[in-house]
């Protein structure tokens, strides 16, 4: 490979096949994404490092739509299933091995992070320059922990170049400290060469920009700090503060937000996922009832921003519940507020909001040392919000004591909701409990990070805020596996896994998982002492 291959970096293009999934999960493994023809050192490097950035979360529609709009999303409270055909979906807590086990077995997912991995690797230590590597392993990072986030122990420090899963299982607890080790080795070796720079068209995140990758380094790894603030307080508490602390500092303004900016030709995932089936039922997921009723109750001006307006008279903004009876109430979907996106919008990874609740929630709730105070963090993350997404009214919003979210009435009359959703307000009060300032953190945060569904769920197993509607009796399907007010706490390993890597997979149910391997089992951070 040439020693001047860095600055000589050309991107391939690529076609992804966008297919109407869920009759078969193997319909997406039947077109797997290669990389192209990698005789070119320039083109591969280019390659692979796009090809990396698209498993965080999958430029593939099909894939996208398992890990982010059926399962993360109405996890979170954020999207709700709207397709009166599904028989088994995760939302109804029986969904088949076809749904639940993309995230680990997808060829999209686990291979293609490893075997590209393997390519950057190479071409950094032949040209003797440790950025591209060094950046690949954030990405890495930012995409494997949405793997063990959603099963729980994975294999992890024993995969090989390949990707292939049939090794032994790292116990969460040893995947998320192998995290932090790699998130610091990266982080170091960027602040090291900070005056460096990838050519642009190498980098669809930051446009070859070092400080801003370290940045987005930094917060990754004070998003991850939180996540184990229960189950391992010590290493917590070091990890956050040493990612504020750090010279070159955290995600703090929109400018700095991770977000994947794609080629012209290739729509953004969501987009296209959320919008199958629009002729007949207004599309696949429509926004849930959760998100619509809190932001309603509050008034929010964002409102525009994240729902279309539904075609229920007189209403406004309507979110669907979330598990609930399908079929039968099919014939309604079309009139529910559904999703706003376009197209071209890019894909969020993380935003200045959610680094400003993260430093409020660890000041307020664990006593780190944020840099600053916590209200001061809380009402920064919702201006910050209020300008990413261009509105107005932020100052109003953070002096609203009153307002709190809204009621849940189905205007088809079918799934009503008689009880309150919670009655916590939006101006934040010194004086409250440590429940109460949690609850109004993690609340905004969650409005704050629409639509990130995974992230959304992770906290509310983690803390159990935002408190979100239950499922219904008709809707949930476990057999009692699934609590209807808990909802899921994790997917079940893939089948395959049972077939294809029997001992390691029976070791990591019987050492690691702390309970049966199904929905109703909680994974180790989420697992409050």
């Amino acid at each position: 490979m040439k020693k001047n291959i860095i600055n000589k970096l050309i991107i391939g293009s690529f076609v992804l096949g966008f297919i109407s999934c869920t009759d078969d999960y193997l319909n997406i493994n039947s077109h797997p994404y290669q990389p192209g023809d990698l005789t070119a050192d320039d083109y591969a490097l280019g390659s692979a490092m796009s090809n990396l950035a698209s498993t965080v979360i999958s430029s593939d529609v099909n894939t996208a739509q398992f890990t982010d709009c059926l399962l993360g999303g109405p996890m979170g409270g954020y999207f709700a299933d709207s397709n009166s055909g599904w028989q088994n979906t995760i939302s109804n807590f029986d969904a088949k091995n076809d749904w639940t086990r993309v995230f680990l077995i997808s060829d999209r997912m686990v291979p293609t992070v490893y075997s590209n991995l393997n390519i950057i690797k190479t071409v950094s230590e032949t040209t003797k320059n440790p950025v591209p590597y060094a950046i690949a392993q954030i990405i890495k990072v930012a995409s494997m922990n949405r793997v063990t986030d959603t099963y729980g122990a994975i294999p992890y420090s024993k995969i090989g170049e390949d990707g292939k899963i049939t090794t032994p299982y790292d116990s969460q607890e040893e995947v998320y400290i192998k995290f932090f080790e790699e998130l610091d080795a990266a982080i170091s070796t960027l602040t090291e060469h900070k005056n460096a720079a990838l050519v642009p068209t190498a980098d669809f995140v930051y446009r070859g920009n070092i400080p801003q990758w370290i940045k987005f380094g930094n917060s990754l790894k004070l998003r991850l700090a939180m996540r184990i603030a229960y189950a391992k307080p010590e290493m917590a508490k070091a990890m956050a503060e040493s990612a504020v602390k750090h010279e070159m500092g955290l995600i703090e303004t929109n400018d700095d937000n991770a977000t994947w900016k794609y080629f012209g030709t290739i729509a953004n995932p969501i987009f296209t996922a959320v919008r199958y089936n629009e002729a007949t039922s207004g599309g696949d997921t429509h926004a849930a009832a959760d998100i619509v009723c809190y932001m309603n109750g509050y008034k929010d001006n964002r409102r525009a921003s994240y729902f279309e307006k539904s075609g229920w008279p007189g209403e406004d903004y309507v979110g669907l519940r979330r598990s609930i009876n399908l079929a039968k109430a099919g014939e309604h979907f079309k009139n529910y507020s559904q999703i706003k996106m376009t197209a071209a919008d890019p894909v969020l990874w993380m935003n200045a909001a959610e680094v400003a609740f993260l430093r409020a929630e660890g000041k307020a709730i664990f006593g780190f040392d944020m840099g600053g105070e916590a209200a001061n963090f809380y009402n920064e993350g919702i201006r910050l919000s209020f300008e990413q997404w261009g509105v107005s009214g932020a100052d109003q919003y953070l002096d609203d004591d009153k307002s709190v979210p809204g009621a849940y009435k189905d205007p088809s009359g079918l799934y009503s909701y008689s009880g309150t959703l919670s009655d916590i307000t939006i101006k934040w009060n010194e004086s409250a409990t440590i429940q109460e300032k949690q609850e109004r953190i993690i609340t905004q945060k969650w409005i704050a990070n629409w639509p990130l569904g995974n992230e959304a769920w992770a906290d509310y197993r983690r803390t159990g805020f935002p408190k979100l509607l239950p499922a219904t009796d008709d809707g949930n399907r476990s057999g009692g596996v699934v609590n209807n007010s808990k909802g899921a706490r994790r997917m079940p390993y893939p089948s395959e896994e049972y077939t294809n890597n029997t001992e390691n997979i029976q070791y990591a149910v019987k050492q690691y998982l702390g309970g049966p391997d199904n929905m109703g089992t909680d994974v180790w951070w989420a697992r409050k002492k």
